[in-house]
């Protein structure tokens, strides 16, 4: 692979070991923590094995079991966190499902437009600082809160789903065969990504304006008498670990079965939507299973070095949970 196609380490996010969630506090419009927008460090001994190419009209990371075409393999979408497809973890990430056998598709949701970079701030009691320099780094907190909340404006699912629905269909052409062995596509989904694992894995009703369960529905537009579109699934199975911007109405219209890795306490998928998106599941006797993982940051799933062992050992039994789900559905 070329230099320009591995991207660069972005610097460490997750704040402090200690602060378990790990991030900033929830607010109160969408955003995303800085566990979504900036890499851990990179594992010692790993590097990425996939090229960056197009699929579809889109840039996405493709990463292949060694075996293949020889030996039959299956298809995952692999839709990762705010920093995108040139993250060296999110590459890393994939290609850890394609050595155990899958053909892996990371699409750039972002349209080249990652999340901001937002390293943390450092903790102003613990530096001793003046009042003054608190408040400069309050201002500073804030500002880069602004500036991810602007770019969450541009990367809604009216921009994402038309992205992962060219993907789909030209997977579906070039990746015939591990489409067809699996009896359909799967997917696995981090942080920004996991919210799109739902959203692929239900039948939604299509809406004049795009996708989005607040809007009218196209039938109701169009008068009485006209027959309601929908789309989806697009999934045969899917996994997400800590999700973020999810609501209760994602969890409407699940039709495959789904794995969530939850981490307790999580600001960024609070426990009542949880709570609520299991009662769904449950009511609509969708195959699912939530694991909640206690004392671990959000973000913890993605490929990334962490000192705690505790934490190193989450990272690991969420990554064989997601990976056990996909392999045996």
């Amino acid at each position: 692979m070329s230099d320009p196609d591995v991207a660069t380490k972005a610097p460490e996010s997750d704040a402090q070991e200690t602060i378990i969630p790990g991030d900033t506090p929830a607010q109160t419009g969408p955003t995303m923590g800085e566990h979504c927008t900036s890499d851990r460090p990179t594992p010692a001994g790993l590097a990425p094995k996939g090229e960056i190419r197009k699929l579809g009209g889109v840039d996405v990371y493709l990463t292949k079991p060694k075996s293949y075409p020889t030996n039959p393999s299956k298809l995952l979408l692999l839709l990762s966190s705010g920093t995108g497809i040139k993250s060296t973890n999110n590459q890393i990430q994939a290609d850890k499902y394609a050595d155990e056998g899958f053909v892996v598709v990371m699409p750039d949701l972002f349209d080249g437009n990652p999340a901001p970079n937002s390293s943390p701030v450092p903790d102003a009691e613990a530096q001793g600082t003046s009042f003054l320099e608190k408040l400069k780094l309050k201002a500073v907190e804030l500002a880069k809160s602004l500036v991810i909340d602007e770019w969450l404006a541009r990367h809604t699912e009216e921009k994402v789903m038309p992205i992962l629905e060219k993907v789909i269909d030209a997977s579906k052409g070039e990746f015939a065969d591990a489409v067809g062995n699996g009896g359909g596509i799967y997917a696995v989904g981090y942080c920004f990504g996991g919210r799109y694992v739902l959203l692929l894995a239900s039948e939604r009703t299509i809406v004049q304006r795009g996708w989005s369960g607040a809007q009218k529905p196209a039938d109701e537009e169009a008068g009485e008498g006209a027959k309601p579109t929908t789309k989806g699934p697009y999934i045969k199975a899917g996994a997400l670990a800590h999700a973020t911007l999810v609501s209760p109405d994602d969890f409407q219209g699940l039709k495959v079965p789904v794995s969530l890795v939850c981490v307790e306490s999580d600001p960024m998928f609070p426990d009542e939507v949880r709570e609520t998106g299991e009662d769904l599941m449950s009511t609509n006797n969708l195959e699912h299973e939530v694991q909640v993982y206690p004392g671990v940051p959000h973000g913890f799933a993605v490929i990334g070095d962490y000192d705690d062992v505790n934490i190193k050992g989450a990272q690991e039994t969420a990554y064989d949970q997601m990976l056990r789900w996909v392999k045996e559905h």
